[in-house]
C-alpha cells in the first residue's frame, strides 16, 4: 500500500514538473520573440517648444512595439541635437521628421514658417486682439475700416474683409501656446503668417485704415465673400437670427426663418446728385396685387337612408 502511494506521489511530481517546465519554456519563448520585435525610439523627455533647438538632455529611448511604431521616428538621439522643433512635442511623445524643420535650420520664429509664406508683425491693443485672446496657432479674419473719398470729394467710410483664415504665428513675443488658453494675455503686437501677396494688403491696410482681427474657428476653413459695409447699409438694420450652439459646424446651426409681416430692409442704387434733390425719397415700393378668392367647392349629392326607426344622410363624391 505505502509502495502505491509513493508511486502515486511520484509520478505526480514528475507531471507537475513537466508542466511547470514545460510553461517557463514557452514564456521564455514568447518574452524573446517580444523583444525581437520591440524597436528603440527616441522620445521626448520633457516638453518641448516651436522653435526651440533640441539637446541631449531633452532625449531618451525608449522600447516601441514594430507594429505600433509611428513613420519617421528615429533610433539615435544623434541625429536630433540640433534640430529645431516647429511644433510643440509634449513630454514621453516620439520625435518625428515632420515635427522638426529641416537640417541646418536656425532656431526662432523663422524655423516656424512654412516654405513660401512670410510673417508680419501688427500693432493690436485690447480690442483689436480680440481681449488678449489670439494665441499662436489661432485663425484670424483680418477688416480694415477705410475711408475712401468718393467722387464728391465726401469720406465714406467703409469695413471690409480684407484677409481671411490667416494663422498667428506668436502673441506678443511668444511663438507657443500657453498652457491655459482660457486666461487672455496682453501684448501689443501680433505676428500673422501670410503669403508675401497678402503681405502688401495688410501693409496697405495697417497704414490707410485700421485694423481690427476677428476670431474663427480652427475646424471652419470656408471662404466667406462679404461686399463690405458703408453708413448707408449699416443703418440698414439686420435681422436677428438664432443663436448657434458653442463650437457648432454651419450645417449644424438653426437657419433663420422669416417671420410673415416683418419689415423687409431694401437697398436703393443712389441716384445722381444732378437728377434728384437732397430731400428727396426713395421711391415706395408697388403694394403687392390682391390675390383672388379660391372658388369654392361644388356640392356633392346625398341620399336619404331609412334603416328601420332610423334616418340618415349618405354623401356621394
Amino acid at each position: 500500500m505505502r509502495n502505491k502511494r509513493l508511486v502515486f506521489v511520484m509520478v505526480g511530481a514528475v507531471v507537475f514538473g513537466l508542466v511547470a517546465a514545460f510553461s517557463v519554456s514557452r514564456y521564455l519563448s514568447g518574452t524573446q520573440a517580444y523583444a525581437k520585435n520591440l524597436n528603440s525610439v527616441v522620445v521626448a523627455k520633457v516638453d518641448i517648444q516651436p522653435g526651440e533647438k533640441i539637446i541631449a538632455e531633452q532625449l531618451q529611448s525608449v522600447q516601441f512595439p514594430a507594429g505600433a511604431t509611428p513613420d519617421g521616428t528615429f533610433q539615435s538621439a544623434d541625429k536630433l541635437i540640433g534640430r529645431v522643433a516647429v511644433v510643440q512635442i509634449a513630454a514621453r511623445e516620439p520625435l518625428t521628421d515632420y515635427k522638426l524643420a529641416p537640417e541646418g535650420s536656425a532656431g526662432g520664429l523663422s524655423a516656424v514658417i512654412p516654405e513660401g509664406y512670410r510673417a508680419m508683425t501688427v500693432k493690436v491693443d485690447d480690442v483689436v486682439g480680440i481681449s488678449g485672446f489670439v494665441m499662436p496657432g489661432a485663425l484670424v479674419d483680418v477688416v480694415v475700416v477705410i475711408n475712401p473719398v468718393e467722387n464728391n470729394g465726401r469720406e465714406n467710410p467703409i469695413s471690409k474683409i480684407v484677409l481671411q483664415n490667416i494663422k498667428v504665428l506668436a502673441n506678443g513675443q511668444n511663438i507657443d501656446r500657453p498652457k491655459n488658453d482660457r486666461e487672455p494675455e496682453s501684448v501689443k503686437a501680433v505676428t500673422l503668417q501670410v503669403t508675401p501677396e497678402q503681405a502688401e494688403k495688410l501693409a496697405l491696410a495697417s497704414s490707410e485704415g485700421k485694423l481690427q482681427l476677428v476670431m474663427r474657428n480652427s475646424v471652419d476653413q470656408g471662404d466667406e465673400q462679404t461686399l463690405g459695409v458703408d453708413k448707408r447699409i449699416l443703418l440698414g438694420g439686420e435681422r436677428a437670427k438664432p443663436v448657434p450652439d458653442a463650437g457648432s459646424l454651419k450645417s449644424e446651426q438653426p437657419q433663420a426663418s422669416q417671420q410673415p409681416g416683418a419689415p423687409i430692409f431694401r437697398r436703393y442704387p443712389r441716384a445722381d446728385n444732378s437728377s434728384r434733390s437732397s430731400n428727396s425719397a426713395p421711391a415706395p415700393q408697388a403694394a403687392n396685387p390682391p390675390v383672388a378668392p379660391a372658388a369654392p367647392a361644388p356640392p356633392r349629392s346625398s341620399v336619404e337612408v331609412i334603416e328601420g326607426a332610423k334616418k340618415r344622410n349618405v354623401d356621394f363624391p
